[in-house]
């Protein structure tokens, strides 16, 4: 996962728990369940922190129970972008802070993966 180091420029900085429940609560907006899950792992293996997965034909994004609170902060916003946030109003701090998280591959309600499709693109 990408190194963020994330100092809010902004003079209406959050604290780290704030900027994770405001993540959340984009997450939510989508219809995405967000789990809370131990993922038992090796030492010697890569660090797993949690992701963005379909189950059952539903988004779920699973968070190693265990993570650090910038490993929460990472994997939420990572998850974020896989969907078009512009229509959506933002925070600007959030903003900035997804701004850093380089763009991902993006994912359309359906359940699958998309090319440049929006949210609004899969409702008739």
């Amino acid at each position: 996962m990408t190194e963020l180091n994330y100092t809010p420029r902004s003079s209406s900085s959050m604290d780290e728990n704030s900027i994770i429940d405001q993540l959340e609560e984009l997450i939510r907006r989508f219809g995405i369940q967000i789990r809370r899950e131990p993922i038992k792992q090796d030492e010697d293996l890569v660090k797993v922190v949690g992701g963005l997965c379909l189950l059952r034909g539903e988004y779920v994004l699973i968070i190693n129970s265990k993570a650090t609170t910038m490993d929460r902060i990472k994997t939420l916003a990572t998850a974020l972008k896989h969907f078009d946030l512009d229509p959506i109003y933002i925070r600007p701090v959030l903003r900035e802070l997804l701004d850093r998280i380089p763009d991902q591959k993006p994912f359309n309600m359906n359940g699958k993966k998309s090319g440049n499709r929006r949210m609004e693109d899969d409702n008739p």
